[in-house]
């Protein structure tokens, strides 16, 4: 389900360094090298592919990478966007 503009303010409390853009969270990440942000895409792949959610993915600058997350079946954020979130900060 959907959530509201208060259960996302609510959520976004929870996880640090994620920011709202539109419908969607996203976070950067900056890496050591293009080889060490090419490692953590695939843990997410895995772990997105594990959730059956997933985030659209920008390898930038060689080591750079923005994750997005939104619940594109409900037109926007639920609690698989930030359960996932979670998750990614664990990696």
């Amino acid at each position: 389900m959907k959530f509201t503009e208060d259960q996302v303010a609510e959520n976004l409390a929870r996880i640090s360094n994620w920011s709202r853009q539109g419908d969607s969270i996203l976070r950067n990440y900056s890496f050591k090298n293009f080889k060490e942000a090419m490692q953590f895409v695939n843990r997410v792949a895995d772990e997105a592919e594990a959730q059956n959610h997933h985030p659209d993915i920008l390898i930038y600058g060689w080591s750079n990478v923005q994750i997005s997350l939104f619940t594109h079946s409900v037109g926007g954020l639920t609690e698989k966007d930030f359960s996932l979130a979670e998750r990614i900060d664990k990696l």
